[in-house]
């Protein structure tokens, strides 16, 4: 895998299901490579299970701030966004990831801050899983997309195949995931910036011609399929 040369301001999407939430925690650690400081702030009132700012202990050991909901310790569910989101996006000396609800509901509450955030160099990615119904097809990823810009007024720039079955993914996974890939961005421009693979499976893939971002699951328990 290369060097992380995105922005500094990061924000990653996706559908439900997709692998949204478990890439962007690895994404943060692999940011502590490059960055000083890494902050991942988690904005995703959508979905109540597998948000990264459940492993905030993990993490904040690893030496990784995560911010979000001001009542991230309580069982409600509400958008009390607090002023460090403000504070995160604005700060120039970290590498900051915003991870949003995967549906245009849970980037409306992105839209918000799509003022602030429009004044910083961004990248907003949008995470393909092509074995979820929702982002199967060509069309279904670009209505996605365009769906999520509408909701957020930010703009994707570019897509992350991680094409899964959480621990039975297969190397024929990944590639279904690749091609769909491939075709969304001849038709739409986004380029594919990340190839993701769980680290079970990137021996097998023998394309050198692909990049692979290799990840651990860490938002799934042992006991969880």
């Amino acid at each position: 895998m290369g060097d992380l040369t995105d922005n500094r301001l990061t924000i990653i999407t996706g559908h439900y299901g997709s692998g949204k939430t478990e890439f962007a925690v690895n994404y943060s650690i692999e940011s502590l490579n490059y960055y000083q400081k890494v902050i991942l702030a988690d904005l995703d009132i959508v979905n109540p299970y597998f948000r990264s700012r459940e492993k905030s202990a993990f993490l904040k050991n690893m030496g990784i701030r995560v911010i979000g909901s001001s009542m991230m310790n309580s069982s409600m569910e509400i958008p009390a966004l607090t002023a460090d989101i403000n504070g995160a996006i604005d700060d120039k000396t970290s590498k900051t990831i915003l991870d949003i609800g995967g549906d245009p509901v849970g980037a409306r509450v992105l839209a918000r801050y799509s003022n602030q955030i429009s004044l910083q160099d961004y990248d907003m990615f949008i995470v393909v899983n092509a074995n979820r119904p929702e982002t199967q097809t060509v069309e279904a990823v670009k209505k996605y997309i365009h769906n999520i810009e509408l909701s957020s007024k930010l703009k994707i720039s570019g897509i992350i195949n991680n094409t899964h079955l959480l621990r039975s993914t297969s190397v024929d996974d990944f590639y279904k995931g690749h091609e769909l890939s491939k075709k969304v961005f001849n038709v739409t421009g986004l380029p594919v910036v990340y190839e993701v693979a769980i680290r079970s499976i990137v021996d097998k893939i023998k394309d050198s011609g692909i990049q692979i971002f290799p990840i651990d699951l860490y938002m799934r328990e042992d006991w969880m399929s």
